[in-house]
């Protein structure tokens, strides 16, 4: 193609413009002493106070929700708002309940995953038994999930060992490298979705992501053997010699799926769903949103082989505002204070804050934080964060585009051409 016939570019997108990223320097210890001795003090008698009121809390709310039915069955009800307004208000009383409910059997399941950390609990008997239960009774499979949950923890954005949230690449995706300058890759055939699509393949993330997570290791390591999942105790997730706890969180679930049975025999599957199942799938869908958004942002890297270790896999995540003072009392800031727990997992939340303020200090621009509304940030994300190259020792999420925000310094840099956008 000679000159003049070559497309002139609307937009010029060079890599080589974007701002540097140059991996965190220091040990995790270095890391560890800039932060007071006391904030890794675990106190089970605190511990214990936090899940009170959070059982105290489900229970007022199940009692509330008791009333709600009966009230607007009212005749003097129904008169004064009318049959329509009083279904309405009934409606409306339940989405109320559903909503802080869910919430609440969320910070259940955050206090037992304090407990799959020892976080909660100088005793490991104690944290076994209150996160098994906490987390049988919110469907997760514990000691299974706290087996793998740790390998994330230990593995974090590194690309290939991490357990979770494991980028697709330019390959797995079957994108072609980038084309001539005058040729571009037509992203439009490649990520030409419609929004009302997205917006379909998002909710299903929300909802299913979890289970599916569970039970056929989506989002997980590709190179695992088909089937891998939380169930089976031969799997390659767990050892010989974990075989045992697995059947213990498999009898826990099979106990959840009997007394769920149980529940609709004696009141019904429409009570049962209004009082435990929906709030249930909230916790699923907060859950997900907060792990996705910890986890994945265009802003953060991945790391593979001797450039990932853990300390930068720590730094690889962002502390976000989430749900606001919601989010800080009803999910005691497990998406406020992520960082830091991800550097030391054992820490218990309520230490969260004072020891962010100790390692923003010390790590500087190194440490993530977003104030963008979370809904916004969840959808911008999953639009954002398509893959990652092939190839590259520090990699940066692409969009719909082909584009990144930022790349590694020049160390690291394998040196993109510039590219057109159309």
């Amino acid at each position: 193609m000679s000159e003049a016939t070559k497309p002139q570019a609307k937009d010029l997108y060079n890599e080589a413009d974007l701002p540097q990223f140059e991996p965190m320097p220091w040990s995790l210890k270095e890391i560890r002493d800039a932060l007071p001795a006391r904030l890794f003090k675990r106190d089970t008698a605190l511990g214990l106070r936090y899940l009170a009121v959070d059982l105290i809390m489900t229970t007022a709310l199940w009692t509330a929700a008791t009333y709600i039915d009966p009230y607007f069955a009212k005749a003097e009800v129904i008169e004064k708002f009318s049959p329509i307004g009083a279904e309405v208000a009934r409606w409306a009383s339940w989405s109320v309940y559903w909503w802080f409910q869910g919430l609440v059997f969320t910070g259940i399941w955050v206090i037992g995953h304090e407990c799959g950390h020892g976080a909660f609990s100088e005793n490991q008997w104690v944290n076994d038994i209150i996160g098994f239960v906490t987390h049988t009774f919110l469907w997760t499979p514990f000691f299974s999930w706290r087996i793998s949950h740790h390998r994330h923890h230990s593995n974090h954005a590194s690309m290939e060992r991490d357990e979770v949230y494991v980028p697709k690449t330019r390959s797995d995706l079957g994108i072609p490298p980038e084309k001539a300058e005058w040729e571009p890759l037509d992203w439009d055939e490649l990520f030409g979705d419609t929004p009302i699509y997205t917006l379909y393949m998002l909710v299903r993330q929300q909802f299913l992501a979890f289970p599916a997570y569970l039970l056929w290791n989506v989002s997980g390591q590709k190179h695992y053997p088909k089937w891998t999942n939380h169930f089976d105790p031969n799997s390659v997730l767990f050892t010989k010699s974990q075989r045992g706890i697995v059947m213990i969180s498999n009898a826990g679930i099979a106990f959840m799926i009997w007394g769920v049975w149980k529940s609709c025999q004696i009141w019904g599957a429409a009570d049962t769903f209004k009082y435990y199942g929906l709030p249930w799938f909230l916790v699923t869908h907060w859950f997900i949103m907060i792990t996705y958004l910890h986890h994945t942002d265009p802003i953060m890297p991945h790391y593979r082989g001797k450039e990932w270790n853990f300390q930068r896999g720590a730094a690889a995540t962002v502390d976000r505002p989430f749900l606001g003072w919601q989010g800080r009392f009803f999910l005691h800031d497990v998406a406020h204070f992520h960082v830091i727990h991800h550097f030391f997992p054992k820490m218990p939340f309520y230490h969260g804050p004072e020891a962010t303020d100790y390692l923003k200090a010390f790590i500087g621009e190194h440490y993530n934080y977003s104030d963008k509304p979370v809904f916004k940030a969840l959808w911008d994300n999953y639009n954002d964060c398509q893959f990652v190259e092939d190839e590259g020792d520090v990699v940066f999420y692409r969009d719909k585009e082909g584009k990144s925000i930022r790349r590694p310094a020049d160390a690291y840099f394998l040196g993109k051409k510039s590219t057109k956008v159309e």
